[in-house]
């Protein structure tokens, strides 16, 4: 199964992120690693993959020297985590629009390689009807590949998980008669509708460890009138962003010889 990736490399940095003084553009993606911007890393990994077609990134442009070996598209930077999904998808699907399926990667995982990203379009093509493949790591697994990370996690019963920044959207998502992501744009500064959208009852259950990760996943599809799932994923490195000074240094340590 071939379907497009999607990088999402827009927005700046604020002067009081504490890596904003890591790039001179204060934009996070193109944090050097190794004599090559963070998004680099990633375009190497879906390049590679045997899974993906083309390749979008979001927030860049042709002056910024990135190489695929696969063709490289640049969007414009919407204003927005979920703006510019919205945007990439569309375009993606308006491009290609015999494909329903865009791989999402953030454009500060440098650490993933190509076997992630085919593992990830196996999930998919083993089970395509979802509208979101969505990757959580286990904190066992992220602990153990990556210690000292201080990664948050939310505990469930059965299992604490983070989120990953490699994930799947189908087109649909943005094309039914009411958008999912209009819901998410209007919740995103909104803490009161952020807890409407995702449920108090399931917020109390989750902090009482009461809700195994699939029934919160099956409340908050609910929520959304979408299918969803969530993808235990084996790979630490899906989650492993840079956000923290010390996250950063363990990227650099990991990737060194990599490059």
């Amino acid at each position: 199964m071939k379907i497009d990736g999607l990088v999402l490399a827009g927005g700046l940095m604020t002067p009081e992120d504490p890596l904003y003084s890591e790039n001179g553009e204060g934009r996070r993606s193109l944090i050097e690693l190794h004599g090559k911007p963070m998004v680099q890393w990633v375009i190497d990994a879906l390049s590679a993959s045997r899974s993906i077609g083309e390749i979008f990134v979001i927030g860049l442009s042709e002056m910024h020297g990135l190489s695929s070996s696969k063709t490289l598209h640049y969007l414009p930077d919407e204003g927005g985590l979920f703006e510019n999904m919205r945007s990439g998808v569309l375009e993606i699907t308006r491009r290609n629009p015999d494909q329903s399926k865009v791989m999402i990667a953030s454009g500060d995982i440098p650490a993933i390689q190509p076997p992630m990203v085919d593992w990830l379009a196996q999930q998919v093509a083993s089970d395509p009807d979802f509208w979101i493949y969505y990757n959580v790591i286990p904190q066992a697994v992220m602990e153990k590949r990556f210690p000292g990370a201080n990664r948050s996690f939310v505990r469930f019963k059965d299992v604490a998980v983070c989120g990953g920044d490699l994930n799947v959207v189908d087109k649909r998502l943005y094309t039914s008669e009411q958008p999912v992501w209009e819901k998410l744009t209007a919740a995103r500064k909104n803490p009161v509708r952020q807890m409407l959208l995702l449920g108090v009852d399931s917020l109390i259950l989750i902090a009482l460890r009461l809700l195994s990760l699939e029934k919160a996943v099956q409340r908050v599809c609910k929520k959304l009138s979408i299918k969803g799932k969530a993808l235990v994923s084996p790979y630490a490195e899906i989650g492993m962003d840079a956000d923290k000074p010390n996250q950063l240094a363990l990227l650099r340590d990991d990737l060194e010889g990599r490059s």
